[in-house]
């Protein structure tokens, strides 16, 4: 489970994160990044979304988010990735394509997603 100082839930944090319009997807999710941190002690806030658009049960909607929820959780805990740190909130959005993939193809959509993202500000 992903700490609670890593959750984004405030709408108006959302809607901060959206208004930022720093966007990338690919073919499994959508990413939108939040501001640059500028104090780096604060954690970076992730949230995620699955609309009823992909599927009308809750719970194949809450597999995803757990499984989206579990690798970015992994990737902070081992500090794999020192992108997610850069940003003061990041939300991942499930496109269609996501409901029959397997963590390990989460994970590299992930991967691909921050690093289009790093790639903007270079």
């Amino acid at each position: 489970m992903l700490k609670k100082e890593n959750r984004l839930k405030a709408k108006s944090a959302f809607v901060a994160t959206y208004n930022n319009k720093n966007v990338a997807s690919d073919n499994l999710m959508v990413l939108y990044a939040g501001k640059l941190k500028t104090d780096k002690n604060c954690p970076t806030r992730v949230g995620f979304v699955v609309s009823k658009k992909i599927h009308k049960r809750a719970t194949k909607r809450n597999r995803i988010k757990r499984l989206m929820r579990e690798s970015i959780r992994l990737f902070i805990k081992n500090n794999e990735i020192p992108i997610i740190n850069n940003y003061k909130s990041l939300i991942f959005i499930a496109k269609e394509e996501i409901l029959n993939k397997n963590i390990e193809e989460i994970n590299n959509s992930i991967l691909i997603l921050l690093n289009k993202i790093a790639n903007k500000y270079i």
